[in-house]
């Protein structure tokens, strides 16, 4: 299991929305999200347990969120889908 221990209650996106970040929740069903910056999130366990990222960028359509499950075994990230919601991109770790 990797765990962050810096990752504190500070740092998580209970802020509001300004300019061109987006709120997510700091909780969703049985994982943590904490804002990293204005176009990225981790997503962990409540337990502290690291299981990806959900990162924003842009495309000329508009924007999107790129979820990406962390290999620990591999010591890498694997992108699992790309959505036009960020609350979908959240979801995926929820169900997988």
């Amino acid at each position: 299991m990797t765990t962050l221990a810096f990752a504190d209650a500070a740092a998580r996106s209970d802020r509001p929305s300004t300019g061109t970040s987006i709120s997510l929740p700091k909780r969703s069903a049985g994982i943590d999200l904490v804002q990293l910056h204005d176009a990225l999130w981790r997503i962990t366990r409540p337990t502290g347990e690291v299981l990806g990222y959900v990162e924003k960028f842009s495309e000329t359509a508009g924007d999107r969120y790129r979820a990406k499950r962390m290999i620990v075994t591999q010591n890498r990230f694997v992108s699992i889908g790309e959505f036009w919601s960020a609350d979908d991109a959240v979801e995926c770790f929820r169900l997988g």
